[in-house]
């Protein structure tokens, strides 16, 4: 695990504007990230990546302290909102790099919606892109500080083991992807990882 400090200019703020969409996935507007997730959240566009390593262990992130949902939770490698007009192709390998400091190639899983409280302080309600990619384990890895606290590779028996028995300890979107991956997707991986 390893932590980091450095200053680097922020890659996100409160005023944003992140994609509103129905149940369907298609754009209704924009919408401030502040007021997005303002309970009880309002339904936008949004991805998760997960980086595998040719062992198949998973690199995941702890959130920083700074962030107002989830702070301190740990979480999949990297995850955000595409900007108005940027494709998903593009939003997530951008958001990858500033946020984990590592490029590689995106391969896109599955899509889903869900909606997760935290606390009184705030709600994701999120259509949610899930994408997979593989780097070297020996990959240098530069987290943004404002947005990553802590980073690890993680063998996929030790998180089953976690998001079965300490799932509070994780960000709720995390869970879900974990579990649907390993139940639906897994095979798709194991192809991508050969």
């Amino acid at each position: 695990m390893n932590s980091y400090t450095q200053l680097r200019q922020p890659v996100s703020s409160p005023s944003e504007l992140l994609i509103t969409v129905d149940g369907q996935g298609r754009e209704l507007g924009t919408i401030s990230k502040s007021d997005a997730h303002r309970s009880p959240g309002i339904l936008h566009q949004a991805f998760s990546i997960f980086l595998f390593d040719r062992n198949g262990h998973v690199l995941l992130q702890q959130r920083s302290n700074e962030k107002l949902l989830w702070p301190a939770y740990w979480t999949n490698t990297c995850c955000s909102h595409p900007r108005k007009g940027e494709d998903f192709s593009v939003a997530t390998e951008r958001r990858l790099l500033e946020e984990m400091g590592v490029y590689t190639p995106l391969h896109y899983l599955y899509t889903f919606e869900y909606r997760a409280d935290y606390l009184d302080i705030g709600t994701e309600h999120e259509y949610c892109a899930v994408y997979a990619g593989v780097i070297d384990p020996d990959t240098p890895i530069n987290p943004h500080p404002e947005e990553v606290m802590a980073w690890g590779w993680f063998d996929q028996n030790v998180i089953d083991q976690r998001v079965e028995r300490e799932p509070a300890t994780l960000t709720p979107w995390f869970v879900l992807e974990w579990r649907t991956i390993r139940s639906h997707y897994w095979s798709t991986l194991e192809a991508l990882l050969s």
